[in-house]
């Protein structure tokens, strides 16, 4: 199950690394270096998952934490830390922390704690939508139309899981690309529509079409 996750923590390796590592499961990254830019992107963004430091300049971890969860967010968060004390764990937990993960981590033992709390945030550890004729089996990572499989890439799935999530309206242009690229990936001009375009072939002949709505974004109509 692929998403888009707030990464916030100041050590700049460990940022590109983790970011790389999740990047290379699928998942879209924004990064952040300070509390104060983790909250601003966490209240105009809907993330998937927050993997948090504590020891941040500034705003700590601890009050990030805390502003969040008295803002009403439920997104889930993964708290990373340093600190070994007991206390800081209980801390972090009664102030609304998801999960706690010690430094140094292995690799594995975060991409399986991400698994699980991306599989606790939908609800459901397989889920499945369904829009006309097409299914998405997220948990399995499996598109099929009439019971033909789609081949999707990457992109392509998050764009298709975009539009989905918005079926009935319109999802805004700078919206699904902020939702497949983040906040720092680097897009040409035309590589949404080159996405989108690739999309409508592997739906046809018999899939739901997608719409181009001038000036304001795409839907998804069954035809």
């Amino acid at each position: 199950m692929v998403s888009r996750i707030l990464l916030v923590e100041d050590d700049a390796a460990l940022s590109r690394g983790v970011a790389a590592l999740l990047k290379a499961g699928g998942h879209t990254l924004d990064c952040a270096s300070d509390g104060e830019t983790a909250l601003a992107y966490a209240a105009d963004e809907p993330y998937g998952l927050i993997i948090l430091d504590i020891g941040l300049p500034g705003i700590s971890g601890f009050e990030v934490l805390k502003a969040l969860r008295a803002r009403r967010c439920t997104i889930p968060i993964l708290v990373l830390t340093a600190r070994d004390g007991v206390s800081d764990k209980i801390k972090g937990l009664d102030l609304g922390a998801d999960d706690y993960l010690l430094k140094p981590f292995d690799a594995g033992e975060l991409e399986a704690r991400v698994r699980a709390l991306l599989r606790r945030n939908h609800g459901d550890p397989t889920p499945v939508l369904v829009f006309g004729n097409l299914t998405i089996d997220r948990s399995k990572a499996i598109a099929t139309v009439g019971g033909r499989i789609l081949d999707l890439r990457r992109k392509e799935w998050a764009v298709l899981e975009g539009l989905i999530g918005s079926a009935g309206g319109v999802l805004p242009k700078e919206r699904l690309l902020s939702m497949i690229y983040g906040f720092d990936g680097e897009v040409t001009p035309n590589a949404l529509e080159v996405h989108i375009a690739r999309l409508r072939k592997k739906l046809e002949p018999d899939g739901p079409s997608i719409k181009t709505v001038r000036g304001l974004g795409y839907m998804i109509e069954l035809t």
